[in-house]
């Protein structure tokens, strides 16, 4: 089956085809092999830099002029952009994308110029996420599906950072986040109960799944997201958007000098920061109370180089610190024998650590998925992995009721 990809959350817009066959993995086996035919993708980090976070009108409008071209080059990489025309409707199609007009036409001209690709499934993601970037891809999707006659899946977008998290190579390729690959590449099987660390910008939350495809989220963040965290400490710092990758480079910095300088080090200024949540008993976080705690300490007198260093190297900590507790408590209480950890926050090296060392000090008894950094944030593969399986059940969307949930849950229905 082959099934194209269409990701437009948050900053990123990517297309990609992919082709699958086999079941999901579950039962601690799996035959699901896949090829990526064809991949394509473009961040607007550097344009909501200047926002110091992402700029929702800005991301919709970029999202509008990147489909057509991301569609060709994932087309193109997949050797099915073929020359020829497509039969439409021009006024059905003029209404999808009514409140998109650049789309509009660079989908029109696409149309004159090229025939249906061989596709067997459009997957989108229709939330969680900002909600004029979502509906720019969900009427893409609509457009694309009544011009070559081809049924939608839509996809929540925390289920592809899951599945995205069990991807493996036999051979021990890296996987290549851009063009098409050569390579075949397989889901690791999953032992149930299996438990999901979701951490990205948006999100940061605990869903436990004790069967494929079915989720009871079980704790959530109550205010800011780890990632959102990261974000508005790295601007009290005044580093770059995004904070993430700088305050943990900051903060390895300083590991690095309390390692190698233990005498001079000690002799700098001690900061301690809260633990949000870290001592109850629930599955919740909340990471506000400790921005604020940053944002205190440099109101009262801007930090000195030595002093960013060592807030950012405690940040860290702090947010893995918690974590770390709860995740591991919820293996604990659960019985999980799968760790998956998924999303954007899932890229940070220090965190990755952390939760395996205490996995392994645990007694090992559950197996941690992560997924390569590269795949960690925002890419259409993973939502055309979750459209896969979907599809195959059957799960198509009603494209006239189809639309954007930004607060979508990642929990199955009973």
């Amino acid at each position: 089956m082959k099934v194209l990809g269409i990701e437009t959350s948050c900053d990123e817009t990517a297309v990609c085809l992919l082709e699958g066959e086999g079941n999901p993995p579950a039962g601690g086996r799996s035959d699901f092999k896949f090829k990526l035919l064809g991949n394509a993708l473009i961040s607007q980090a550097k344009l909501h830099e200047q926002f110091g976070g992402v700029f929702p009108n800005l991301a919709k409008r970029e999202h509008a002029k990147n489909l057509v071209p991301m569609l060709e080059a994932a087309l193109k990489d997949a050797g099915g952009l073929q020359s020829g025309k497509t039969a439409f409707n021009f006024e059905q199609l003029q209404a999808t994308l009514e409140r998109e007009q650049e789309l509009f036409a660079l989908l029109i001209d696409h149309f004159a110029k090229y025939r249906k690709p061989e596709i067997d499934a459009i997957a989108v993601t229709h939330g969680p996420g900002l909600e004029p970037a979502l509906w720019v891809g969900i009427n893409f999707a609509k457009a694309l599906s009544a011009a070559w006659d081809i049924p939608i899946v839509a996809v929540n977008h925390m289920e592809g950072h899951i599945f995205i998290s069990m991807i493996r190579n036999e051979k021990g390729v890296r996987f290549q986040v851009s063009g098409s690959s050569p390579e075949t590449y397989s889901l690791e099987p999953i032992t149930f109960p299996m438990l999901a660390l979701l951490i990205s910008g948006g999100h940061t939350e605990l869903v436990l799944s004790k069967q494929f495809g079915e989720y009871e989220l079980i704790g959530q963040t109550r205010d800011d997201a780890a990632g959102e965290a990261f974000d508005k400490v790295a601007r009290l710092l005044s580093l770059p958007y995004p904070g993430g990758p700088e305050i943990s480079r900051l903060a390895e910095e300083s590991r690095k000098l309390r390692m190698s300088d233990i005498h001079n080090y000690g002799s700098r200024t001690s900061i301690k920061l809260p633990r949000p949540m870290l001592n109850e008993k629930n599955f919740d976080f909340s990471f506000s109370g400790l921005k604020t705690a940053v944002r205190r300490i440099v109101e009262v007198t801007p930090p000195t180089e030595d002093q960013k260093l060592q807030l950012a190297r405690e940040f860290e900590d702090a947010v893995a610190d918690v974590l770390v507790a709860k995740t591991l408590r919820a293996v604990d209480e659960f019985g999980a024998s799968t760790v998956v950890v998924g999303g954007g926050v899932s890229a940070n090296t220090y965190i990755r650590h952390r939760l395996a060392d205490a996995l392994a000090e645990a007694g090992g008894f559950a197996k941690l998925l992560i997924p390569p950094p590269e795949l960690a944030t925002d890419n259409a593969i993973m939502i055309a992995l979750a459209g896969y399986f979907h599809a195959q059940k059957g799960e198509f969307a009603d494209i006239a009721t189809l639309k954007a949930s930004g607060n979508l849950r990642l929990e199955t229905k009973t």
